[in-house]
């Protein structure tokens, strides 16, 4: 069970790499994830969402009682920074009605649990971190129907209703259910055993539904994947850019800064990936978007944490040379 546990973290730690393989293996054979459909794909947002709730504890809700200002500051950057931006960036490189509907989903959904993990990985502010990600999910049902509705409301048909119930079906029951077993048996070893495993099925699943995406829409994927990246790379970039900026706004430390940069640049896309396939499933674009973002934002989110930590330690090296040559200095002088 310890490798098992060992194999998850590695999972987690290399998401867009296995997200890549699973996409690869498609267009080689697509009957391996053509079952990812339906229900079944139902089942596996759901599987994911779980995982999500299994690592929520008492504590997480105590962080939302202790810091709602810093909480409620960043989730509604991630929900008025990301939407906005992605109608701005659909505007301005005049994408198709379909691209623009999954640049849109994509920037409406709340952040996942990779984005604590690269907040970790960036020695950012965790606790934030997880209360954003833990708010951003338990409003999303709401938020995220309104955005889509008012942004591509009036150019895509859209059941706003109908996508609220399915987000609180498939997001927050399965995140009240593994949250409520995390408090009842986070001291019993086997559950202890399962919780660390489950990140690694998340990933796995993730990678799933991206190669069911792809299964069904092998060719349009070809036809749309660059526009889709450049849309994707610049909504991508700019929420960092904003997220970062948005902690200097409101004064907050510099790990805040960088957790915010992370949170509002990281969404959920593998949630939009769900809810485009459907709620819009003729719409072969807007999955592809949410699919391609998927990948995206794992990579980035990965290389931005490591740059932060990277200038840490650039910072320290810096200081401990610059100690050492004022000795020197000092005992030359002596």
């Amino acid at each position: 069970m310890r490798f098992l546990a060992i194999l998850s973290y590695q999972l987690t730690r290399f998401t867009a790499i296995v997200i890549l393989l699973a996409a690869g293996v498609t267009f080689i054979e697509p009957a391996t994830f053509s079952w990812v459909k339906g229900d079944a794909q139902v089942l596996v947002l759901g599987i994911i969402m779980l995982a999500m709730g299994m690592t929520l504890g008492k504590q997480d809700y105590q962080i939302l009682l202790q810091r709602p200002f810093d909480i409620c500051i960043g989730t509604l950057a991630q929900f008025t920074i990301m939407p906005l931006l992605a109608i701005l960036v659909a505007k301005l490189l005049n994408l198709s009605v379909g691209l623009t509907l999954g640049l849109v989903l994509v920037g409406s959904c709340p952040g996942g649990v990779s984005s604590n993990i690269m907040s970790y990985l960036a020695k950012g502010d965790v606790a934030f971190s997880i209360g954003m990600t833990t708010l951003s999910t338990i409003i999303a049902p709401v938020v995220t129907p309104l955005w889509l509705t008012y942004l591509v409301g009036q150019t895509v048909e859209m059941d706003g209703w109908g996508m609220f119930r399915f987000m609180v079906l498939v997001t927050l029951m399965p995140i009240a259910i593994g949250s409520i077993c995390n408090i009842l048996f986070h001291n019993q070893k086997w559950f202890e055993t399962v919780r660390a495993i489950m990140p690694g099925v998340a990933v796995i699943a993730f990678a799933c539904i991206v190669g069911g995406i792809a299964a069904v829409f092998g060719n349009q994927l070809f036809e749309s994947a660059l526009i889709a990246i450049i849309a994707i790379a610049i909504h991508n970039f700019l929420g960092y850019v904003l997220g970062y900026w948005a902690g200097n706004l409101v004064g907050t430390s510099t790990a805040k800064k960088r957790t915010l940069a992370i949170e509002v640049g990281v969404q959920n896309a593998g949630l939009a990936t769900g809810l485009s396939t459907k709620f819009f499933p003729t719409n072969a674009e807007s999955a592809i978007v949410a699919a391609v973002a998927t990948i995206w934002h794992s990579v980035t989110g990965s290389v931005l944490a490591n740059l932060f930590a990277w200038w840490d330690k650039y910072q320290m090296n810096k200081q401990k040379t610059k100690l050492t040559n004022n000795t020197e200095s000092v005992s030359i002088g002596e």
